[in-house]
């Protein structure tokens, strides 16, 4: 029979017992828990910054008269790229021309860099057939789900658009002639924001790069002709927006596309651009069968600088005056004091940036992002 004292001890022990397993059972959860805290904290600290960079990135709007030329084609690979290296975001696809294909053929490019969700606008009033863009061929041989009647007015998902983002975070980067703009700035109150056009037009949109014009004189240019005699005039007389513009002598030098020639046939700027190579009135007189011929890069270098810049780098910006249009399709700087017009000066030599936009168009298929 145990002693009083003895059975003291004995609960003694069983309680100490008792205690130091729930102190390690405390420590083994406690222990978790301070394992996942520095994961929790880790994932909030990374979803922090991805909002961040997200609002960071330039949120682009690619008005363009897509087929028209290749180069157009090489611009919006360009986006893609840039959209899925995290460069940019592309919200929306603005179509100029109104060719029966473009749509189907925009659509199709969106899905082949796997973004099929960005949103495409049109020219409303019909369409027409042209043999030498590249759009049918496109929309022939890649998988779309889109054509001109599935997709709203330009009009429309530019006001949608520009009401759904933030004051002063769009780039509006137009590359054709500029109707959709003019249109946009006629339009009045709807269902997505009770302000005028020009008033949403100057509330979101922080910058325009147009290529456009030639500098610092041009007597005429198709972008800002486009056969429709005094649209660029008006659109510069109804805007108070800092403009970008990269100019035909620029593109005009530069030459890409001869590499497509080693790259994938089935690859959509294979095709697109060999199809304009043959087709176009300007380009077939120099076709060789089997081969892509180097075609002029003007598009592109407006992307380029709406998602890079490269001021000091690539180009100067030309600033202390502003851009005059006149009613058919021509222009001149008219020097004088600082405004919110300037235009880009190219100050590397054109085949360093022919190779810099190759690279550019092909982000898909190279393994390095060239800088």
């Amino acid at each position: 029979m145990l002693t009083l004292c003895a059975q003291e001890q004995i609960d003694n022990s069983k309680t100490t017992c008792s205690f130091i397993l729930h102190l390690k059972a405390n420590y083994y959860k406690m222990k978790k828990i301070l394992l996942v805290i520095p994961i929790i904290l880790l994932l909030a600290f990374v979803g922090c910054q991805n909002q961040v960079q997200e609002q960071i990135l330039p949120r682009i709007i690619f008005d363009t008269d897509f087929g028209g030329d290749a180069d157009d084609l090489g611009a919006l690979a360009m986006l893609h790229g840039f959209t899925n290296n995290n460069e940019c975001k592309l919200l929306a696809v603005m179509l100029w021309t109104n060719e029966k294909y473009a749509v189907s053929a925009v659509d199709a490019m969106n899905r082949y860099y796997d973004n099929p969700n960005v949103p495409i606008g049109v020219r409303a009033g019909g369409t027409h057939v042209s043999e030498t863009t590249h759009n049918k061929i496109l929309a022939d041989n890649f998988p779309h789900e889109l054509s001109y009647g599935d997709v709203p007015s330009t009009t429309e998902l530019y006001r949608k658009v520009l009401a759904e983002n933030d004051d002063n975070s769009i780039v509006l980067v137009a590359v054709g002639p500029l109707l959709n703009i003019k249109l946009l700035l006629e339009s009045g109150p709807c269902s997505f924001s009770p302000l005028s056009g020009k008033e949403l037009l100057h509330k979101k949109v922080k910058e325009m790069v147009v290529m456009g014009g030639q500098f610092p004189r041009g007597e005429w240019e198709w972008n800002f002709n486009g056969d429709m005699p005094g649209v660029t005039k008006y659109v510069f007389e109804h805007i108070d927006l800092p403009v970008v513009f990269s100019g035909y002598e620029i593109g005009v030098k530069i030459k890409t596309g001869n590499v497509f020639n080693d790259i994938d046939k089935n690859h959509p700027l294979y095709i697109g651009y060999y199809h304009f190579s043959e087709h176009a009135s300007w380009m077939s007189e120099y076709f060789v069968e089997g081969r892509i011929t180097p075609n002029a890069t003007y598009d592109q270098t407006a992307v380029l600088y709406a998602v890079r810049g490269g001021v000091g780098k690539w180009w100067n910006k030309v600033d202390g005056g502003f851009c005059k249009p006149d009613n058919d399709g021509g222009n001149v700087w008219v020097e004088g004091d600082k405004t919110n017009h300037s235009y880009l000066k190219l100050i590397v030599e054109p085949e360093e940036m022919a190779n810099l936009i190759d690279s550019l168009m092909l982000i898909d298929v190279n393994l390095n992002i060239p800088e």
